[in-house]
């Protein structure tokens, strides 16, 4: 299925500018003894980073845990987060991988292409790729690379810190996600996006169980 949707993922386009429109951000919370998932979707202004609108999904696990297929596990609380969102998410920021995955379709392509929407990854670990450390400065970059292929970039948020690891999902270019990405990163290392979608699925999952 992966190497099928992939022929659909959008790599022509620059996506919409930093700092303008909404931006969202999506994350899950799982608990295995139930076999339960909660996803979360937090918009923000892009501009200011204030919140938008939040909202939370609730289902069952029913796809085990396998690296590289994780969009299979994850995706369809997900996308019922994303559809119980009041308003338009805009672009949306995913706590994973896009192109940089071994077939190159991690869960922000393929849920760009399951939603229509500009999407990118985010990750705190390159996976099996490799790269150079970047320079100390915040938003010094390298290339995150499967051989010569560079399929996202390693990118500093805070100086002296560990990067993240940024790829294209899609209808956005690698430039303009990180560019994205360090926008959302005024304090801390991961995305506001990020940090926020995390914070509500934890939570929501807590009062689910003490229920």
């Amino acid at each position: 299925m992966q190497d099928e949707l992939r022929a659909r993922v959008v790599l022509d386009e620059s996506g919409p500018p930093p700092g303008t429109g909404r931006v969202t951000g999506v994350d899950v919370a799982y608990d295995d003894g139930r076999d339960l998932v909660v996803a979360a979707a937090v918009v923000l202004d892009a501009a200011t980073l204030e919140p938008v609108a939040e909202a939370t999904a609730v289902g069952e696990v029913s796809f085990p845990y396998v690296p590289g297929l994780l969009a299979f596990r994850e995706l369809p609380t997900v996308l019922a987060a994303l559809d119980a969102l009041p308003c338009d998410p805009g672009l949306v920021v995913c706590d994973g991988y896009g192109l940089a995955h071994p077939r190159r379709f991690g869960l922000a392509c393929h849920l760009g292409v399951l939603t229509g929407l500009p999407a990118l990854g985010v990750a705190k670990n390159p996976f099996t790729f490799t790269y150079d450390d970047p320079a100390a400065p915040r938003g010094s970059a390298s290339p995150l690379r499967a051989g010569p292929e560079e399929v996202g970039r390693a990118l500093r948020t805070r100086a002296g810190v560990k990067p993240v690891f940024v790829s294209v999902g899609h209808r956005v270019g690698l430039d303009t996600a990180c560019a994205h990405t360090l926008a959302l990163t005024p304090e801390y290392r991961l995305p506001e996006t990020t940090r926020r979608a995390d914070a509500l699925c934890r939570r929501a999952l807590k009062v689910l169980l003490a229920d």
